[in-house]
């Protein structure tokens, strides 16, 4: 019996030493690691003040920057030719690229999302493909394994009304908290090494830990302003401890040159844009277009750190857990309610689900920009949430000369329903530069159900003070 099992344990041994050694899984590739994630949606979006800081982390702290374009600007105009649409997006990327290769940036995305020249968030996300852009997003989070992301500011404000610059915080902002969760796209995940498995990518879940917003209001101030922006008399500067600020004033240690003016340099490939603004500071030697600060907005943090510290602050050189968002948890309605619709209902939802409701802070009265002589379209929602239908009536409070379009004032709203409604508002082209405040209250069997207010930058049809070029 002995012997019989001395030969099994032999025969075992042999076999064993026949077997294949399986080789060192490979890592992750690190030519694409990234220390900062720039989410944007169009090429020249980080030009300005985004591209003095870029500058900064880059050249003096030696971060590794990766940026994200999810359009190619196909949409916009040419300052410089005559392509348009899809020629136009390729001359703009090249831009693009040349322009980030200047600031080191060599790992660049372009998506090809269709460029959308509109104001509304939900029409771009719907443009894109919202799921398809998000899937892509992640993707390219959890190839590059940032720290930091930063993106554009979701939030509806005078200056920055661009739907496409709202659509890339919004996907970004989802991206953050998909990429490290292994059940978001677990297709593009993989924990096996088959040569011959096709139906997955090989990546990792990849958490980020710090998430930045920055935004082209006008509080912001940029090289893209004519003349100074029109303060608002109803609020501060909603930028001013939002977030970290950096100057563009500072003389660059390693560059020997202000980051003011490395930002016009930046600026200068985009010809097709507004590439002749950098290059005329270039010549002239005034920078002060480009010395507004980078003024960022505090998203939010996985590793602690202050509001407006530096945004390196508490970022730890390791992968940290996953951390999953609480989700939207509305609560029960009652009664007759008059509210916005469009991206002012949608924005107050998607922050709460998104643990970033500290941004509900930054305007509590919405806003938006117009020129005298134009036209307003805001989105209103009746709801009705009694036991019974009932009639609304919608009454507009309006600056002297303006005049409301809008085609219905009293609604019929049945039980448990809302009614939306596109208010159209004319503004008279005798209007002066200045703020101006619309309500609209709502009335049910003569009792007031409910009063918004709109707050309205007003420019001059005769200046363009505080309009880009």
């Amino acid at each position: 019996m002995k012997t019989l099992w001395s030969i099994l344990v032999f025969a075992s041994m042999q076999v064993a030493a026949q077997q294949a050694t399986a080789p060192a899984r490979p890592g992750d590739d690190d030519r694409y690691r990234a220390d900062i994630l720039l989410i944007m949606a169009h090429p020249d979006d980080e030009t300005g003040d985004i591209a003095a800081y870029l500058a900064r982390a880059i050249y003096e702290e030696h971060r590794r920057v990766a940026v994200i374009c999810i359009t190619r600007g196909d949409g916009g105009g040419n300052a410089v030719g005559n392509t348009r649409a899809a020629a136009l997006g390729a001359e703009r990327e090249m831009e693009g690229r040349e322009a980030l290769a200047f600031l080191a940036v060599k790992n660049v995305w372009f998506l090809g999302a269709p460029d959308t020249p509109a104001q509304d968030v939900l029409r771009s996300l719907e443009h894109w493909d919202h799921g398809s852009a998000l899937a892509q997003i992640v993707r390219l989070v959890r190839l590059t394994r940032p720290e930091v992301i930063l993106t554009w500011l979701p939030l509806y404000v005078a200056g920055e009304n661009h739907a496409d610059h709202q659509a890339a915080s919004v996907v970004a902002t989802e991206a953050f908290d998909l990429a490290g969760d292994p059940t978001a796209f677990a297709e593009q995940l993989s924990a096996g090494r088959d040569d011959l498995d096709f139906n997955t990518e090989g990546l990792h879940a990849w958490q980020p830990q710090k998430l930045y917003y920055y935004s082209d209001a006008y509080d912001a101030g940029g090289y893209w302003l004519r003349n100074p922006p029109i303060p608002s008399p109803f609020r501060k500067n909603f930028l001013e401890g939002a977030g970290p600020q950096y100057a563009a004033t500072d003389v660059s240690p390693s560059q020997h040159r202000s980051y003011a003016q490395i930002a016009a340099k930046e600026v200068s490939f985009y010809l097709t844009q507004d590439g002749m603004i950098g290059k005329t500071a270039l010549e002239s030697g005034d920078f002060k277009k480009f010395e507004f600060p980078t003024r960022l907005v505090f998203g939010k943090s996985l590793v602690g750190g202050s509001v407006t510290g530096d945004v390196f602050e508490a970022v730890v050189a390791r992968p940290v857990p996953f951390a999953p968002t609480r989700g939207l948890q509305e609560q029960a309605r009652r009664g007759l309610s008059l509210e916005f619709g469009g991206s002012w209902e949608f924005y107050p939802k998607f922050w709460k689900a998104h643990n970033i409701e500290r941004l509900a802070q930054l305007l509590p009265v919405p806003e938006v920009s117009v020129r005298a002589g134009g036209r307003l379209h805001i989105p209103l929602i009746v709801r009705n949430d009694t036991g019974i239908s009932r009639e609304v009536h919608l009454m507009p409070v309006l600056p002297d000369g303006w005049r409301d379009d809008t085609k219905y004032q009293t609604l019929p709203v049945a039980s448990g329903d809302s009614y939306p409604l596109m208010a159209s508002l004319s503004v008279a082209e005798t209007e002066k530069n200045g703020w101006r405040e619309v309500t609209w209250a709502a009335e049910a069997d003569g009792q007031q159900v409910g009063v918004v207010t709109l707050r309205v930058c007003v420019v001059a049809r005769n200046d363009d003070a505080g309009l880009a070029q």
